[in-house]
């Protein structure tokens, strides 16, 4: 080969290797790394805090025969919704009616007597009055009238008593709601020390009963002291299928004593359970809500409250605590630590340590380094509005 051709190659050789890029980063600079950044704002969110609860009915009954008798009727059908007062069971009614009787005859019987005694009476006092009786005739006719009084008073009462078990041959609704299915068939003997007849469940509106940790409730008092207390939230539930259900509950009790085996105190919440649909063939409704399954439970803000809202992958970790990249007016890093509140979705409420105006690098934070200057752009992906996530998250309680 000629010195020509030798120089030749080895000047294409070095021309490649210095256009490679491990050779231009050893070389030359490369400029500032570019890095996405957003500026803060401040934007309206729905705090909201997830626990977990179940689902429980406001009012629930077990049926009890409150005499002793055949069951003769069964007027309804396992499973369906009833009214308040509807009739539900008929016992056997004429031995219940034929004591009723009874006690009317026993009734009448002592207003006889009482009347045949306040005519005694009317006489002794008539022949006191003219010479021809004693005053202790007076007074044994006066004793026989007030006992024949207290008799019409006492079979008066035993004729109430025949009426109130007569009536309670027929067991009716106390509230409606929803019944399960009937314990005893037609012809059994039943009475107050029977088990339950069946079971009804109120429907609409259930409770939602859930513990709140002592340090988690205790916040939650704090953060809304100012705004109303309870009524400044709302309560909102995700079913066993994952999708959050449509109706919006309020807290209605919360327990003034601390669990002391779980250091947690109960809250309990209604909210509506309306019927979804016609009513079945048989009578049934359907409902989203059943007594004692199993819900995620979010206590949200009744209202938005402005806030500073990043993203989460902007924010970093090291054993000093979270912190996020800011940019100074020269486009220079610096670290800014942070206290960080509830999460959103993929977003983070910033409590301390940013303010309104400041840029934060939200892509890219893996190549910036304190001090050092950065080549600034707008994030690809911008904020999303914390009101448009799919499903409330939170911190579980």
């Amino acid at each position: 080969m000629s010195p020509f051709l030798g120089r030749l190659l080895a000047g294409a050789l070095l021309g490649l290797t210095l256009s490679s890029p491990a050779a231009l980063a050893q070389f030359g600079p490369q400029g500032p790394p570019a890095v996405g950044v957003l500026a803060v704002e401040r934007r309206p969110v729905r705090e909201s805090t997830e626990f977990v609860g179940r689902v429980e009915a406001q009012n629930r009954v077990d049926l009890r025969a409150r005499v002793t008798g055949f069951l003769q009727e069964r007027a309804f059908r396992e499973g369906q919704e009833v009214t308040e007062g509807q009739v539900l069971f008929r016992l056997e009614r004429p031995p219940f009616e034929a004591e009723v009787a009874r006690a009317q005859a026993q009734v009448a019987s002592a207003q006889a007597e009482l009347q045949n005694a306040n005519s005694a009476l009317a006489r002794a006092r008539d022949l006191v009055r003219s010479a021809a009786g004693t005053q202790v005739r007076v007074e044994e006719a006066t004793a026989a009238q007030r006992t024949a009084q207290a008799n019409l008073l006492a079979a008066q009462a035993q004729l109430r008593v025949a009426e109130i078990n007569q009536g309670y041959t027929e067991v009716k609704a106390p509230f409606a709601g929803k019944i399960g299915r009937s314990t005893f068939s037609v012809g059994a003997v039943v009475g107050p020390s029977s088990d339950p007849l069946a079971t009804i469940v109120s429907q609409d509106p259930m409770r939602v009963s859930f513990p709140v940790n002592l340090r988690t409730g205790t916040e939650l008092r704090d953060r809304y002291a100012g705004r109303g207390g309870a009524d400044a939230t709302r309560v909102r539930i995700r079913l066993i299928t994952g999708e959050i259900y449509d109706e919006v509950g309020r807290i209605a009790f919360i327990d003034p004593q601390v669990d002391r085996n779980t250091d947690t105190i109960l809250v309990r919440a209604l909210i509506p359970n309306p019927p979804r649909g016609q009513a079945n063939s048989d009578g049934s409704v359907d409902r989203a809500l059943i007594d004692g399954m199993f819900v995620n439970v979010f206590v949200e803000g009744a209202q938005p409250v402005p806030l500073v809202v990043i993203p989460r992958s902007a924010v970093l970790q090291d054993q000093q605590g979270s912190y996020v990249w800011v940019l100074d007016a020269e486009n220079r890093a610096g670290r800014r630590p942070l206290t960080l509140g509830r999460s959103i979705a993929d977003q983070v409420v910033v409590e301390a340590g940013l303010e309104t105006g400041e840029r934060v690098v939200v892509e890219g934070v893996q190549r910036v380094r304190p001090g050092q200057p950065v080549q600034p752009g707008p994030a690809s992906a911008p904020i999303r509005p914390p009101g448009a996530a799919p499903a409330p998250a939170g911190r579980q309680g």
